[in-house]
């Protein structure tokens, strides 16, 4: 797990999910990929956004995308 999702308190699975899903993965994709069904993706996704503070797909990926900036400088 990255610095930036242990600083966000997301698990490392959480962490991966969140990447997937800046990587335009939907939840079909990313339960596919991950060996995961769809609603556990959706159960990992709704705990990302409550830990973020982010209520939609693109608040959390820019969230994410503005972290990973800061953390690499």
């Amino acid at each position: 797990m990255g610095y930036t999702a242990a600083r966000n308190g997301l698990s490392a699975r959480e962490a991966e999910v969140l990447s997937l899903i800046a990587d335009g993965q939907t939840n079909g994709q990313i339960a596919a990929r991950l060996f995961l069904a769809e609603k556990t993706v959706k159960n990992h996704v709704r705990r990302i956004y409550s830990k973020l503070g982010v209520g939609s797909r693109p608040a959390a990926i820019a969230y994410w995308r503005d972290a990973r900036e800061h953390a690499h400088g």
